[in-house]
């Protein structure tokens, strides 16, 4: 079983998404954590986008990079910028991918223009994590 930690800044959304589908996808091939480089709290946003597409991710929480310092893990996927330049450096056979997601949490607009946002993303997330799943477990 692969260890795979998805990285973001706040781990309030992308890197929450990301958890999701990864779960979904990976099943029993991987051990998947979630964490960021700071610690915002789970959006209720991502929550509820995520339900749209049967993924139930409310019971998320949201933690630090430093909590899973004795871990080893196989892949590290940092899902924005920050997140790739501020990750902790791990040893080992790590691998580390990036790929930079738009961060709905600072989209603008009406209720209808946020979920539009956080619906892109999440697409975009969803085809990422699948395309994973099938390369590299």
């Amino acid at each position: 079983m692969k260890n795979i930690l998805v990285l973001c800044t706040g781990n309030s959304c992308r890197s929450q998404m990301a958890h999701g589908y990864l779960k979904k996808f990976a099943g029993e091939k991987a051990t998947i954590y979630s964490a960021g480089v700071e610690i915002h709290g789970l959006n209720p946003f991502a929550v509820g986008i995520m339900s749209e597409d049967g993924i139930d991710i409310s019971k998320h929480t949201s933690n630090h990079v430093d909590e899973y310092a004795d871990i080893t893990f196989d892949y590290v996927l940092t899902v924005c910028d920050h997140a790739n330049e501020s990750c902790p450096i791990f040893t080992g056979k790590t691998e580390k991918l990036h790929h930079n997601f738009t961060d709905p949490s600072k989209a603008s607009g009406k209720a209808k223009e946020l979920i539009e946002a956080f619906r892109n993303t999440r697409n975009e997330i969803k085809t990422y994590c699948e395309k994973f799943v099938a390369k590299k477990l």
